[in-house]
């Protein structure tokens, strides 16, 4: 019988070429959004410059649900945050909210949903350093043309929820790290959102603390039925979540990971 020739060097990178490939293409396929998913990015591509952030990463959220999405530095996690949140327009892919389309919307529509729509906490917390702890939870309120008075109620009321009301006078330069976080949560959800997303909310803070924001953050959440994308490098964070996808080198590559968990 004839036997095969090897193959050559070019023939075999052009294999393994396509058999990455098709792992792309089932990857992307696998990650069908189902019927009412509150938000859903699909086959995601985003480069700066000649490196790519992004590539094919895909991602849906059912309303109320948490999904953490791990992965290591650099492996394009926030980048898929930022372009879920209208932050970011992908180069490839689409991303929806409640069905509409973002990626193809305009910058004045995706800023208009980001502030009726989406709360945001980061590592730093990034509150506005000249204000009061009061004034940086009202802001949300009053950028929507709340009155300062009603603004600052409902301020100090979710303060209150997250155990920091005696916090309220205090500039963002007098408290502690932790105690920042949990007024920045408090920020991000008295607009009462239909998602929050959070960049790596604990990443500043030691375990105690970390534990005690994650709590709080996902109490908040629950009984506000808030969706939350919780990006992170910290599988103890993780474990918070319903559902866990991991990014690596641009592609959400465990997209099915279900915790059994700290959320409900």
């Amino acid at each position: 019988m004839p036997v095969s020739p090897l193959e050559t060097p070019a023939e075999e990178a052009a294999s393994a070429a396509t058999t990455e490939a098709a792992a792309a293409a089932a990857a992307e396929a696998a990650q069908s959004v189902p019927e009412g998913a509150l938000l859903a990015a699909r086959g995601l591509h985003k480069a700066f410059g000649p490196t790519p952030a992004l590539n094919g990463a895909s991602l849906h959220v059912m309303p109320g649900e948490m999904v953490s999405v791990m992965g290591s530095s650099g492996s394009g996690k926030s980048t898929l945050l930022h372009c879920l949140a209208g932050i970011v327009r992908p180069d490839q892919g689409s991303v929806t909210f409640r069905g509409e389309e973002l990626t193809t919307g305009s910058d004045a529509r995706r800023s208009e949903l980001r502030l009726a729509e989406f709360g945001f906490v980061f590592q730093f917390g990034q509150l506005v350093p000249e204000l009061p702890c009061v004034e940086n939870v009202a802001l949300p309120l009053r950028l929507r043309g709340a009155g300062r008075k009603a603004a600052q109620q409902q301020a100090l009321g979710w303060l209150e929820r997250l155990e920091v009301a005696e916090l309220a006078r205090k500039l963002p330069g007098e408290i502690s790290g932790g105690q920042g976080q949990r007024v920045a949560i408090a920020r991000a959800m008295v607009a009462s959102p239909a998602v929050l997303f959070a960049d790596e909310p604990t990443g500043a803070l030691d375990s105690l603390q970390s534990e005690k924001v994650m709590s709080l953050l996902t109490a908040a959440a629950r009984e506000n039925d808030t969706a939350v994308v919780l990006v992170t490098h910290d599988v103890r964070v993780a474990a918070y979540a319903d559902r866990e996808v991991t990014v690596r080198d641009g592609r959400t590559v465990r997209p099915s990971s279900v915790h059994a968990g700290a959320w409900r």
